[in-house]
């Protein structure tokens, strides 16, 4: 099992504390739980390589409770908000999102809003730890030893501050380790801070390993190198466009292109799709130690730590609210149902739903009915549902698709509150659930939650890759690690840096290649769906059965003839592992291979051409771009930075504004980068230690806020 217990210094700029966190695997560093360590004991060969075993605790933060989605997905073109309003003010950027945490007095839905001081605070623990190993490294006498803790202290210090860099802008740089409270400081300008981004990932290129020395999960080479070529692509795109004129274009873009060939070359994609996120079979399974993966936040079942997996709450929609009781939630089912990222119309559109398999391999378009309800007396005896038959099924159709252009085809649709007559046009069954994206040419998937309200829906076709059927309580924490950074954003890297170069034709043929992994192959069944629920049992592809396997079901679950049932009965009801591909596409049953290789970078598919025509853009140089962005959504949807990425390429407004309804109204340039948080200004001194006025902490604050 993966387990690391450590206790180490850790230190904000304004506060010092001792935290124990955990990480990594059991080939790391396999510890007793220390109690009492001193800050002499990090100054130590031992305490020094401990605390570097102990950096990788840090990452545990982002994946531990809201803040997940709400700094990196919320506001942008792909995600807004379900009915759940927890992390609203991160959405609609109204006057919530400001230098002040949002809690309950000051209208935040509830205690648990993402505070705006949480990603400057904790950025800044890991920094501090980072510096105290820098600082005392040439305290440890093995040479290799000292050598891969630097590249490792490098690494950490290097993507914290990319993450403060691409938040907030300009902040404080602090590249020694400090005693005591120290509250003075000076805000570095922005290119000093991504400078600085760049010298530490250069520094942990050049030390640290190709190979995965401490185990599964361990920053390697290839890590740095893909980050390093995120910072300098980042040098030469529009939010540093006041200042970068100082570097070279090309010499920082081809550096980009030949660090990600490295990568490239080095860790090959996943010859499956299916593999990254849907076929995860439970802790510490295979899949988690793919080449693909360049940098994961491990858990596990035995990991203690104050920040466990979360993120399996966020992604699935309210159907236990929503579907008629027809649908029960349990730690059986892999998500559960806070329906906190609702996708945007744009989030469907954008895919190419016959051809690409990446749609049908990261949405879930279907829940078996795993509570006897007994169908509404409109419903004939014949279309009459049984436990296992679909209790909810999305359909991902396109606007233009004839058959939904009424309800004549196959009936009307909606939830199981509202009357409706659709009927399951294979299994002759009347479904429960029911909702298509588009009808009559209108997008209509947000108009069927339990509210009325579009704004505020709980109906949506939600994403799998968070699902954790190893769960042993239905709120537990989830047990899978998550992927931080992988090879096919790599591609994706490269192909921005060959347009920034003028290389389109290039830029079109790394897309390819990525692409070519997303097409059909010959034989594959187009319908097959899976995802990580799978773990709970063993005959489904899972590593071991469930523990609670055989325990009744938390929600009291029922057949016809009253028993209640067992989690594993109500599991294998409910987890079908099949799609809508046939009904969402209404093409003809095939096993043939897809195409979807792009010819010309002057006629881009379908899906993309429409969306640039939305957006306005012109040029070969920004319609490529955008289409950049549109590849990352198909490849990257959900992986926790689509926010940087469109404050990257400035492209966030504009994007919010015609994607996202709910953050249409209030986005605005200022939303490019966050507030500073006001916690940490007012706690900033002069030398001669009075408190900062008024107009001195205005120049701490980003401009709008």
């Amino acid at each position: 099992m993966k387990r690391l217990y450590s206790k180490f210094l850790t230190a904000g700029l304004a506060v010092a504390a001792i935290t124990n966190f955990t990480a990594c695997s059991e080939s790391f560093l396999d510890e007793d739980n220390r109690t009492a360590y001193t800050t002499q004991y990090f100054e130590t060969s031992q305490g020094i390589q401990d605390l570097a075993t102990a950096l990788y605790g840090n990452i545990r933060w982002h994946f531990g409770y809201e803040w997940a989605y709400g700094i990196t997905l919320y506001g942008t073109d792909e995600f807004t908000n379900g009915a759940d309003l927890t992390a609203e003010p991160w959405n609609t950027y109204d006057n919530r999102l400001s230098s002040m945490d949002c809690t309950p007095a000051t209208g935040a839905a509830n205690k648990n809003c993402p505070a705006v001081s949480a990603l400057w605070d904790q950025m800044y623990y890991g920094i501090a730890t980072a510096n105290i190993i820098i600082t005392y490294a040439n305290r440890v006498d093995d040479e290799s030893v000292r050598t891969k803790c630097l590249g490792e202290a490098h690494f950490l210090r290097g993507y914290n501050y990319y993450r403060l860099f691409a938040q907030y802008g300009a902040a404080v740089l602090q590249l020694q380790a400090t005693e005591g409270v120290v509250k003075t400081f000076t805000r570095a300008t922005e290119e000093e801070m991504l400078n600085q981004v760049i010298a530490d990932f250069e520094e942990a290129y050049k030390m640290l390993p190709v190979d995965r020395w401490r185990g599964p999960g361990c920053w390697t080479k290839y890590t740095a190198a893909h980050f390093l070529a995120k910072a300098l692509l980042y040098r030469q795109s529009e939010r540093c466009s006041d200042w970068n004129s100082a570097y070279p274009a090309d010499t920082d873009l081809n550096r980009v292109v030949s660090l990600a060939d490295e990568v490239i070359a080095a860790c090959p994609l996943s010859a499956d799709y299916n593999s990254l996120y849907a076929i995860w079979t439970g802790t510490d399974c295979k899949n988690e130690d793919q080449p693909e993966i360049l940098m994961s936040c491990q858990h596990s079942e035995s990991a203690a730590g104050r920040f466990g997996n979360r993120t399996y709450n966020y992604f699935t929609p309210q159907f236990s609210n929503f579907s008629g009781g027809w649908v029960q939630r349990g730690q059986y089912i892999g998500g559960m149902d806070f329906q906190r990222c609702r996708p945007t119309e744009y989030a469907y559109a954008v895919f190419d739903n016959v051809n690409d398999s990446r749609m049908w391999k990261t949405f879930k378009t279907v829940y078996g009915i795993n509570h006897a309800v007994a169908a509404p007396d409109y419903v004939p005896a014949e279309n009459k549902p049984a436990l296992g038959d679909l209790g909810i099924a999305f359909i991902l159709n396109k606007k233009d698709d004839p058959r939904f252009q009424n309800e004549d085809t196959y009936g009307s649709y909606g939830r199981a509150g509202k009357e409706h007559t659709f009927v399951h046009p294979e299994s002759g069954k009347w479904v429960p659930n029911v909702f298509p994206v588009y009808l009559g040419g209108k997008y209509v998937m947000n108009t069927y939650g339990v509210s009325g309200n579009t704004a505020t829906s709980n109906v949506f076709c939600g994403i799998n890759k968070t699902e954790d059927g190893s769960r042993t309580a239905e709120k537990g924490d989830a047990h899978r690690d998550v992927i931080m950074a992988r090879s096919g954003e790599t591609y994706l890297i490269k192909a921005e840096a060959q347009v920034r170069l003028g290389k389109y034709q290039e830029a079109i043929s790394t897309v390819n290649q990525l692409r070519k992994r997303a097409e059909w192959k010959n034989g594959e069944n187009r319908e097959f769906y899976t995802d990580g629920s799978m773990a709970f049992l063993k005959e489904y592809g899972g590593d071991a059965d469930n523990s609670t396997a055989d325990s009744n079901t938390p929600k009291k679950n029922k057949d016809y003839s009253g028993k209640i049932l067992t989690n594993r009965e109500a599991f294998k009801y409910s987890f079908i592992q099949q799609s809508t591909y046939y009904l969402s596409t209404g093409i003809e049953r095939t096993t043939e291979p897809s195409n979807l290789q792009i010819a010309s970078y002057t006629k881009l598919p379908d899906e993309d051409e429409a969306i640039l025509a939305t957006i306005g853009v012109s040029g070969d140089k920004d319609r490529l771009i955008n289409f950049i962005m549109n590849e990352r959504t198909r490849e990257c949807l959900g992986e926790w930075n689509r926010w940087e990425e469109l404050s990257r390429t400035k492209l966030l407004v504009k994007r919010a504004k015609l994607f996202n309804p709910e953050a249409a109204a209030n986005v605005a340039d200022k939303h490019n980068l966050r507030p500073i948080p006001q916690t940490f200004i007012d706690q900033l001194q002069n030398e001669d230690g009075t408190n900062l006025s008024d107009a001195d902490k205005a120049k701490w604050q980003n401009a709008g806020y």
